[in-house]
């Protein structure tokens, strides 16, 4: 399939990535791991995974085995593959691979895996193990396509919020299970409770609304983000596409018309 892209990765970067190609006419297919820890599920598609269908912003994907893709595609579904090694790379030859796991490294994607192929965030470099890098850095840069060279790396600081950068964040207090007792759009207080991990209670530090909080049931370890408070307490940005990642959906697609053969 000429146009056929394969994502690895189906957080919320890209979602972002995968909803603007779908709608700019690419088939785009979604690798994801068994259980993804997805902070912003709401849009996301990789909770296909969990509930075998995942809607965003009016586009669906669903959970299929890799045999049902081409009738998903058919159908005009974004087809969700568990495929953690992307090994459907080498049976679908697709015309690019986006690797958009925001892993903060290369965990596998070579410059040899498809005609076209463009690495999302730092740990990749043009014109090495990828023809290009999206820039993922809020600020003057953000959804920049760099054709040689790295993205800026990575600072471990999120972007500032009204004012917040760290505090915005929630972590895993603890190794165990994690269970909420809130749910995304909620609003919070600083100090609130909005979970567990095992006996140990899940504390915000700012007030704000619930932006992101991952599924319940999952195993994580100490210091794990697990979900994300957003201070400017608009309830309607937790079940939308955000500018970020709209930013970075728009470089990968220019990159892929910039770099495309044919």
């Amino acid at each position: 399939m000429r146009d056929l892209v394969i994502l690895k990765g189906g957080g919320d970067i890209a979602t972002g990535i995968a909803h603007r190609l779908y709608q700019s006419r690419f088939a785009v297919v979604i690798t994801e791991i068994p259980r993804p820890t997805v902070v912003r599920r709401t849009v996301a598609f990789a909770q296909a995974v969990a509930n075998g269908q995942a809607v965003v912003e009016n586009v669906a994907a669903r959970l299929v085995a890799l045999r049902e893709v081409p009738a998903a595609l058919a159908a005009g579904f974004i087809p969700v593959v568990v495929d953690e090694a992307a090994a459907c790379v080498a049976e679908l030859k697709p015309q690019a691979v986006v690797d958009a796991i925001i892993a903060k490294r290369n965990t596998g994607t070579r410059l040899t895996d498809a005609p076209v192929v463009i690495g999302v965030g730092p740990g990749f470099e043009a014109g090495t193990d990828v023809h290009a890098v999206i820039e993922t850095m809020r600020g003057h840069d953000l959804g920049r396509v760099i054709y040689r060279g790295t993205a800026i790396d990575n600072t471990g600081i999120p972007g500032d919020v009204d004012g917040y950068t760290l505090e915005r964040l929630i972590k895993a207090p603890a190794d165990g299970v994690f269970m909420a007792c809130r749910t995304i759009g909620d609003q919070v207080s600083a100090g609130e409770i909005v979970g567990h991990v095992g006996e140990t209670p899940v504390k915000v530090t700012i007030s704000g609304v619930l932006r992101g909080l991952i599924q319940a049931g999952l195993t994580v370890s100490q210091g794990l983000k697990i979900g994300d408070v957003d201070p400017r307490c608009r309830r309607e940005h937790c079940f939308t596409i955000s500018d970020k990642a709209r930013a970075i959906g728009g470089g990968v697609l220019e990159a892929l018309l910039h770099l495309r053969r044919g």
